[in-house]
């Protein structure tokens, strides 16, 4: 179940007139090119003005080339709001991630890889936990801490983001907003449309614990291109921005930033 006094998502741009409405646009797997569309330079400016805040859900490139960041970043240099963004499997391909983020951080881009961040948004501070995630599986298909070493190495490598998001929602605890930005998802809720098949591969429920002990305003997320965009963790809500999931461009969603005791 969501919780509308808190959140409201939008897949078309609204007014807003209360400032204490914050706007956040978000998307995942972009897969960027080194070629910039007219279309696709004009779907980011046109944030301007209709969002406050802006979110990648990693997958911001198609084979993890620099040159493929580099068109990204000349796009997103030119906003002038915040923007933060976690990696992709795609931005990992060809081993020359700490490149992209160089570049992207460049531009001016906050990339959590993994980490957090608060952003003052109108007076109201909006605490991004953020990190790629990874496999390992759900209830019924999950890859056990034995075996081979490499099979344990990936249940390690899973272990250390489930660490670096739980460090991050304590750091952000004390805000009035809390968003959660992964790559990976959290919870099959919103992998409904994938073929079950996969759905080890898509994400882990491991990085659900923290989520659902922290109970942040909202969690993002990609990867799942044929999956499905409303989900939840129990009574928090997850939404998956895969572009190709979502039929456009951005979501924008609606955060109430007034404090329970204002």
């Amino acid at each position: 179940m969501l919780q509308p006094s808190r959140l409201q998502a939008f897949l078309q741009y609204e007014s807003v007139v209360a400032r204490s409405l914050i706007r956040i646009a978000a998307a995942g797997d972009i897969h960027y090119s080194d070629k910039i569309t007219p279309e696709s330079a004009e779907a980011f400016e046109q944030l301007e003005g209709d969002a406050d805040l802006l979110l990648l859900a990693g997958d911001l490139t198609t084979l993890g080339e620099p040159d493929q960041a580099a068109a990204l970043a000349d796009v997103l240099s030119g906003l002038s709001l915040p923007i933060l963004a976690v990696l992709g499997n795609h931005d990992w391909h060809a081993n020359k991630a700490d490149e992209i983020v160089e570049i992207l951080t460049h531009a001016g881009v906050s990339v959590l890889d993994p980490g957090w961040k608060i952003v003052d948004v109108h007076g109201i501070d909006v605490g991004i936990v953020g990190t790629k995630g990874f496999i390992g599986g759900f209830p019924d298909s999950q890859l056990p801490d034995f075996g081979e070493p490499l099979l344990r190495q990936v249940y390690a490598e899973t272990t250390a983001e489930v660490s670096a998001l739980e460090e991050g929602l304590q750091s952000v605890q004390d805000c009035s907003i809390r968003v959660v930005l992964l790559h990976y998802a959290p919870t099959t809720t919103t992998l409904i449309g994938e073929p079950p098949v996969i759905w080890a591969f898509l994400g882990s429920d491991r990085m659900a614990a923290p989520i659902a002990a922290h109970r942040p305003e909202l969690v993002l997320h990609g990867h799942g291109h044929r999956g499905t965009f409303e989900g939840s963790i129990g009574e928090v809500p997850v939404f998956n921005v895969a572009v190709s999931a979502m039929g456009r461009n951005f979501a924008i969603f609606l955060l109430d930033g007034t404090r329970d005791d204002d």
